[in-house]
């Protein structure tokens, strides 16, 4: 079983156990963000998390197995996202890449903010004209060095 075949059947059982992200996550005791990255194949849970998820999901035991392993990240395609929510990031990304640059740069010096050192918190924000998603993401600078 592929790790991409186990996203599959994990996007799959949810549905069918008619579970959401944040249940999950409980199992997890790690943040409703973190778990849907590693349930979609980002990141690695421990003998502990996946036992705790493929209870919940009813996963056999060679899924459980696979959400242990160091996954390849950042595996979404290299083309331009066709998805309209994923091209909302890239476009963000587009339009505003270079101003977090030079507001980051500006403010700590030449680096760059981890994805690895990193929280994320999404949350839904009620407004009368429609409410919004809104994201707080905090990564760890690192400063690049002189050698």
């Amino acid at each position: 079983m592929t790790r991409n075949e186990v996203t599959e059947l994990i996007i799959v059982h949810k549905l069918r156990h008619q579970l959401s992200w944040a249940q999950l996550a409980e199992a997890t005791g790690k943040s409703k963000e973190w778990t849907t990255a590693a349930l979609l194949g980002q990141m690695t849970l421990n003998a502990d998390q996946a036992a705790s998820v493929g209870a919940m999901l009813g996963l056999p035991d060679e899924a459980i197995e696979q959400l242990q392993v160091v996954p390849y990240k950042g595996s979404l395609p290299t083309t331009v996202p066709t998805d309209p929510l994923i091209y909302r990031f890239y476009e963000l990304v587009n339009v505003y890449g270079t101003t977090f640059k030079a507001l980051i740069h500006e403010e700590f010096g030449d680096g760059i903010m981890s994805a690895i050192d990193f929280n994320m918190d999404l949350q839904r924000e009620a407004d009368p004209n429609g409410d919004r998603v809104k994201i707080v993401m905090s990564g760890k600078f690192l400063p690049y060095k002189s050698f």
